[in-house]
């Protein structure tokens, strides 16, 4: 796979781990940022810094876009569209080199389906603005690769935790609650391996919809219980949902329940770093020892 080179929009918290995990198999790789504070940061994870704020492509950007063979998309769409989407429209950029595209996505465009498991077929029904907006880009990206005949692999990621994301460091902060909902389940995934399942399909060239999601959707308050039990403490007192004071952007979270099937991305060959909550604590918590 040597010789690839990639081009990410949006270089942030799971493109970098992303980057980190192509550097050894790539000719280059280029991210974009919003901010030029963060170009040390990108650069010691092997990416070639360039700023983009979602309004028309500088000149810096068109000659590595252009020669880009492996497209990686980590930008998220706004009420207006998908700007990277937009500015490559008005831009009418050839990429002759191109030969794939990876879009970030959630397991957002789901909606709420009661706790039952759901997999890449599951009719989708976004009940949020946000998760609305998202499948739209998902279809605008798949139209785009259909008209450059190139594939297009979607990852619908659930909820993403890692180093610096975590229990661990919620309790520490003193941030950490446990927010009873009965039946409640969330579904996660551990930056590694929305970096590994990415990087997998990228080198087999690999097209379709896959969930990036771990083995266990479980109820949030048992992994705050056994990061803690992890750590040596008492974990914070459960609190009922009704009396959480939840703000209208969690409280959207806990108005969907479901599970999500990870059998695609299995099939497609990827196997998951940390298959459930348990065993990527326990590596988090070895790795701070």
């Amino acid at each position: 796979m040597s010789g690839e080179r990639i081009f990410i929009f949006g270089a942030g918290y799971s493109a970098r781990a992303f980057a980190r995990q192509a550097a050894a198999g790539a000719a280059s790789i280029h991210g974009t940022t919003r901010s030029a504070g963060k170009f040390e940061a990108l650069a010691a994870d092997a990416v070639v810094p360039l700023l983009y704020g979602g309004y028309g492509f500088g000149e810096t950007l068109l000659p590595p876009l252009r020669a880009a063979t492996h497209l990686l998309v980590s930008i998220a769409p706004g009420e207006a569209g998908d700007p990277v989407l937009d500015d490559l429209a008005r831009a009418r950029l050839e990429m002759p080199a191109l030969r794939w595209i990876g879009y970030l996505s959630t397991v957002g465009v789901y909606g709420d389906h009661g706790g039952a498991w759901v997999d890449e077929e599951t009719v989708c029904r976004p009940s949020s603005d946000r998760s609305r907006w998202r499948l739209a880009a998902e279809q605008g990206w798949t139209s785009l690769a259909e008209r450059l005949g190139v594939p297009i692999a979607i990852l619908r990621l659930s909820g993403i935790y890692g180093p610096g994301r975590n229990a661990f460091v919620n309790l520490e902060k003193g941030t950490a609650r446990r927010v009873v909902k009965p039946g409640q389940v969330f579904n996660r995934v551990h930056v590694e391996d929305v970096a590994g399942a990415a990087r997998h399909l990228m080198g087999a060239g690999a097209g379709g919809i896959y969930n990036v999601t771990d083995d266990e959707p479980a109820p949030p308050q048992d992994v705050v219980t056994y990061a803690a039990e992890l750590m040596g403490i008492e974990p914070p007192p459960p609190i009922p949902f009704e009396e959480a004071g939840m703000g209208p952007m969690a409280r959207s979270f806990y108005s969907e329940c479901k599970r999500v099937s990870n059998a695609a991305l299995k099939s497609a060959g990827y196997v998951l770093r940390f298959p459930n909550y348990r065993r990527a604590l326990e590596a988090m918590r070895d790795a701070r020892q």
